[in-house]
């Protein structure tokens, strides 16, 4: 289907069509086991032909849709390998493509977003997309000015199928759990409906692109290309080559990996404090890496090009500082005094009391990887901590279960973890506390100062995200297992 399905019947009835396609399979399944094939390969067969009408069924639909398998893609890693295994595939291409609008249809929406004349505006530009995602799609293009720029194009009626796709989704949020076991997915789709009119307001994206790529013009790490132009639901961007984050993920060298996972977590807790936003679409279609003027050189000379800036979390003072001064304490030992930072910040509420010692012990886990000075983030590491606080026999789920999320760390809490995820996909090796002390507010004493050298500017002391780590991979194993 080449066009953006918008009849709410339709797009009902293909989104229904997940979990009842499942029941069918399944019913298929035991069929098979009864005539004598092995469990386990009518298993990884029933798995493999969910995966492809997952990604057939979301990737027509683009919208909520879409946008839901994007998220998800990324959370993977905490899957057991035989559930995970042929899901990737699937998922993955959800990161980086989907069927096209009609060429007619752009044209039609080009022209009534940029006049009639917008041709004028480009020396070239070309018809097939360079990219589709889950709202609009890429195109290539050459500027009046010469320029090579990327205009992105809101698919028509994308508002209404992304409210409608998530609010079906949610309807029936418990039969889709067959589709991912042990996933909780409805708090996904709920923060995603939540995020919906500001990812549509190109305006908005515009905004906070433009502050990014202000930030971090001739940045060494990181790269945002500048806004061009924008108007309605178009928007015009420098255009920026490079290897996307997914084909690194699938055929990376190590040396590759450990860089594109350093400057993933650079860029996470150096942004909110450099830029007051925290780029909140951290799935591996949204980044590329750029080897610059040697395409052969060393891997560490690799820069971050970041995408999409539809989605952003506006903290103008920068990640809480409570965060890094949690971290900070829990990694010390001291439990009574994070159980009290918990209590003020709202992690827990008044009317329950928790063992400080048993808190200390849920949360050390979780934040493993900022005890050392280097840490090698697997799937085999986040699949223990999902299934350590997902367990209901485990102590850790009984108290993970009576934590609570503050408002205001929700889309904190779900970069973190979907970066995280990234990582684990990765397989780096990341010197993630270096980048805490450089960057996460509270992580070092007041009375010593963090300075980098991690990059080409002086970070500023509002950012975060290892410390959602902790906090927020507490809500994260939860919201990932069921």
């Amino acid at each position: 289907m080449s066009d953006l399905p918008r009849k709410a019947v339709t797009r009902t009835a293909k989104l229904a069509a997940l979990p009842l396609g499942f029941a069918g399979r399944a019913t298929w399944g035991l069929g098979k086991r009864i005539g004598g094939r092995s469990a386990e390969i009518v298993g990884r067969e029933l798995q493999q032909r969910t995966a492809e009408q997952l990604f057939k069924v979301l990737g027509e639909l683009k919208g909520g849709a879409m946008k839901f398998g994007q998220a998800l893609s990324v959370f993977e890693s905490a899957l057991p390998e035989e559930i995970a295994g042929p899901y990737r595939a699937a998922l993955t291409k959800l990161q980086e493509a989907a069927p096209p609008m009609p060429t007619s249809t752009v044209h039609a929406v080009l022209a009534e977003r940029l006049g009639e004349d917008w041709r004028e505006l480009f020396e070239e530009f070309e018809d097939k997309p360079a990219a589709a995602a889950s709202i609009g799609q890429v195109h290539r293009a050459v500027w009046h000015d010469g320029r090579e720029v990327a205009v992105k194009v809101q698919y028509p009626g994308a508002g209404k199928a992304l409210l409608s796709d998530l609010a079906q989704l949610s309807r029936f949020a418990r039969l889709l759990g067959p589709l991912v076991p042990g996933m909780d997915i409805k708090p996904l789709i709920t923060e995603l409906r939540d995020r919906v009119s500001e990812e549509l307001d190109y305006s908005l994206e515009a905004d906070a692109q433009r502050a990014h790529a202000e930030e971090f013009a001739d940045d060494p790490d990181v790269v945002v290309p500048a806004v061009v132009h924008q108007r309605d639901q178009v928007l015009v961007t420098e255009w920026m080559d490079g290897v996307p984050l997914s084909e690194v993920i699938a055929d990376g060298t190590d040396e590759q990996r450990d860089r594109a996972g350093q400057l993933l977590a650079r860029f996470l807790f150096s942004g909110p404090a450099r830029t007051g936003l925290l780029h909140a679409d951290p799935h591996p279609g949204n980044f590329r890496l750029l080897a610059g003027d040697s395409p052969d050189g060393p891997a560490d000379e690799w820069r971050l090009g970041v995408l999409d800036f539809g989605t952003v979390d506006r903290l103008p003072d920068g990640l809480p500082a409570t965060i890094g001064a949690s971290l900070r304490m829990t990694l010390d030992g001291e439990a009574d005094t994070v159980y009290q930072l918990l209590c003020e910040e709202g992690f827990v509420k008044e009317s329950i009391e928790l063992d400080p010692d048993a808190v200390l012990e849920y949360l050390l886990p979780i934040i493993e990887p900022a005890q050392v000075d280097a840490f090698t983030f697997t799937r085999g590491w986040m699949r223990r901590q999902a299934a350590r606080v997902g367990d209901p026999r485990s102590p850790a789920h009984q108290l993970g279960k009576q934590l609570n999320l503050p408002p205001a760390y929700l889309l904190i809490h779900r970069v973190t973890l979907s970066t995280i995820g990234v990582l684990c996909q990765l397989g780096a090796t990341v010197r993630l506390r270096d980048e805490l002390e450089a960057w996460l507010p509270g992580f070092v004493p007041e009375h010593e100062p963090a300075g980098s050298d991690l990059t080409g500017s002086d970070p500023g002391p509002d950012e975060d995200p290892a410390g959602p780590g902790t906090d927020i991979d507490e809500e994260a194993a939860q919201e990932t297992t069921a």
